[in-house]
């Protein structure tokens, strides 16, 4: 339940305390959840064409997440790329006004996703849609324990430094997801990493760790691999 308050919008009951990091493993759990409601959408709108359900499908994970990881995708390609140094590229990242970086890697990302969940709607491939949306949530929890906070404040701050354990339960949940999925989606999860870890190396020279922008981007950077692999693979 505290993984879903704090990674979506749906209407749950409240608590006046931001989940601790013990509980990040549960982040692929919650996004199970999520996914589930994405495919849901899609399934229920796939007579309009697959283009159409996809891009619905889309809509409705940005209303169910409150964009939350678009919006961290785009301050991070605005801040990585737009600033000569750490103080700036911060400061820029912790605007709420989007930048032409930002567009970009927004326009790119979600064409990519859109896409990718066409031809896997078109192929009836209901349970990857679930499945990445759950593993597409475990790189926060390890660039949650790996990295430093760059910041010093906000959501990623306030939340805290994951422990291992739950770092190493939201790895574990996150590929048992893909490994589901059989080879398609181990080399899925290979494609995720690699775009993750290349993430992660810039973050850290650029900033010298993860903020929540950085954790978002992750989330949005790992849909987009896994879900192109697997709609080449399986569609």
């Amino acid at each position: 339940m505290g993984g879903l308050r704090l990674l979506s919008r749906l209407p749950l009951p409240q608590s006046d305390s931001i989940p601790g990091p013990a509980a990040a493993w549960a982040w692929p759990v919650a996004g199970v959840a999520i996914g589930g409601l994405v495919a849901a959408v899609a399934y229920l709108t796939q007579g309009l064409g697959a283009p159409v359900a996809a891009a619905l499908a889309l809509g409705a994970q940005a209303m169910i997440t409150g964009a939350m990881h678009e919006d961290g995708l785009a301050d991070t390609a605005d801040g990585l790329w737009g600033g000569w140094d750490k103080a700036r590229r911060l400061t820029i990242m912790k605007d709420s006004h989007i930048g032409t970086y930002g567009v970009m890697a927004l326009l790119v990302i979600a064409l990519i996703r859109w896409s990718a969940l066409a031809a896997l709607i078109a192929g009836g491939h209901w349970a990857a849609i679930v499945l990445v949306a759950a593993f597409s949530r475990a790189p926060m929890a390890v660039l949650m324990w790996v990295l430093p906070n760059a910041r010093g404040s906000g959501l990623a701050q306030s939340v805290g430094r994951v422990p291992a354990k739950s770092a190493a339960g939201a790895a574990l949940l996150g590929a048992a997801a893909l490994l589901w999925l059989g080879a398609a989606g181990l080399l899925a999860g290979i494609a995720a990493i690699g775009v993750v870890l290349a993430l992660a190396l810039t973050a850290r020279a650029k900033i010298g760790g993860q903020t929540g922008d950085i954790l978002g981007a992750s989330q949005q950077l790992a849909e987009a691999a896994a879900l192109s692999v697997l709609a080449s693979l399986l569609a």
